[in-house]
């Protein structure tokens, strides 16, 4: 098939499977795409085992899609400016702390204890596991999907308070999570011991050179928006400030995707507020929430398709499971610690750190890193370790993430 017609074909089972999904289902939009997508993959296995269809095709076409470079090169910089679009900054500034050390510290926590809690649970079930990959997968299955989290928080209702915190945060540690992810990569490639002190400089630089970066730019395509007004041409510059932006990011080595939160946020807040008129700012809106929708769309729908060429064996699938517990524990301990310290002076929803745990949903950024990695026995073990958690944590833990956060601002009033 040409990559026009995967393209296409991927597109129109996105769109029936929305269709079908808001007329007869009615689950988050997110949750809906992959659940029609796993549908589908599941139906095609069986009628292949049965000898009614031959599904090798369908497996050459999803292998063939690098999951890794759609993702990770493309489609996370929309999505994180989309959604750093609609935070509002002073909202943040007054819980910038909590965010902060959230997604900061509560992922490089989260992702030691996970990768730990993994690394004996595999000497448990008899895989050989090194360490550093059970580090790697910590990293990779640590960041939370902002995607999912904010649709559900607006759904919801959820006070602007846990909004900010919630989202923020989710955001942030998109960005954090990539560079914490590639410092360990990398010294699991190089063969050289790991080395603390160089992995937390190398995160500082890309964490603060991608937020400078984005600072920079997103202020500049301001000036550029606040010196015309026309629509066509203003849309047009967001489109350039986020594709070139996070090239740039890229090509300088530093975080893109933290790049793109800061643009995103400078943009929804600056240059909604002093640098778009009524009609730019509406059509602005519109333009991102569609390109959110559909990019979100195909993200869920290509993570539902992905269960095609993952490789599973009683073995590993017995260390997902407990993965599962290990990354939840892991999320306990990473927010519950920092939130119990921060209530000595900031003001917490009581339920935040039970939200939070639950509510840190994985989604297509893990399975992205995971694809991303050298193949060998550790890449196929890790990439059916993720694919386990997302699924938990799209299906389980997504559909009663909702009722949780009622439940907590039933509480609140």
């Amino acid at each position: 098939m040409t990559t026009f017609q995967i393209i296409a074909v991927i597109l129109t089972v996105a769109a029936a499977g929305g269709y079908l999904n808001y007329r007869f289902i009615g689950f988050p939009a997110t949750i809906g795409h992959m659940a029609f997508a796993l549908l589908l993959s599941v139906a095609a296995i069986i009628a292949g085992k049965i000898g009614w269809l031959d599904i090798e095709p369908i497996r050459d076409v999803v292998n063939g899609i690098d999951f890794s470079e759609v993702v990770l090169h493309g489609m996370l910089s929309y999505l994180l400016f989309a959604g750093a679009l609609h935070i509002n900054f002073n909202d943040l500034k007054s819980v910038k702390w909590p965010v902060g050390i959230l997604a900061t510290v509560g992922v490089v926590l989260a992702t030691f204890i996970t990768g730990t809690l993994t690394w004996y649970a595999a000497q448990l079930v008899g895989l050989n596991l090194p360490y550093i990959y059970a580090l790697l997968f910590g990293a990779l299955i640590s960041p939370t999907d902002p995607i999912a989290v904010l649709s559900i928080l607006k759904q919801a209702g959820a006070s602007k308070n846990i909004y900010t915190k919630v989202g923020g945060e989710s955001l942030f540690n998109d960005g954090v999570g990539v560079v914490v992810f590639l410092a360990i990569l990398a010294a699991a490639t190089s063969g050289a011991e790991f080395d603390p002190s160089h992995f937390f400089m190398s995160f500082a630089y890309e964490s603060l050179g991608g937020m400078a970066l984005g600072g920079i730019i997103g202020w500049a395509t301001y000036r550029l928006l606040r010196s015309i007004d026309e629509y066509k041409v203003e849309v047009m510059l967001t489109l350039a400030l986020v594709t070139g932006g996070y090239a740039l990011a890229e090509y300088l080595h530093l975080s893109a995707p933290l790049c793109m939160v800061v643009a995103g946020l400078i943009i929804g807040n600056q240059g909604r507020t002093f640098g778009m008129s009524d009609t730019t700012r509406r059509h602005i809106d519109v333009f991102w929430e569609l390109i959110d929708e559909v990019l979100n769309a195909v993200l869920f729908l290509l993570i539902g398709l992905e269960i095609l060429v993952v490789t599973l064996s009683g073995q590993s699938v017995a260390l997902g499971l407990l993965a599962i517990v290990a990354v939840l524990l892991a999320r306990l301990v990473s927010v519950g610690v920092p939130i119990t310290v921060m209530r000595l002076t900031q003001n917490f929803e009581r339920g935040t750190i039970r939200l939070l745990t639950w509510g840190g949903l994985r989604g297509g950024l893990s399975i992205a890193m995971a694809l991303s990695l050298p193949a060998g026995e550790e890449k196929t073990i890790i990439l059916t370790l993720t694919y386990i958690v997302v699924l938990f944590s799209i299906f389980v833990q997504g559909l009663s993430f909702q009722s949780g956060i009622k439940m907590i601002m039933k509480n609140v009033k």
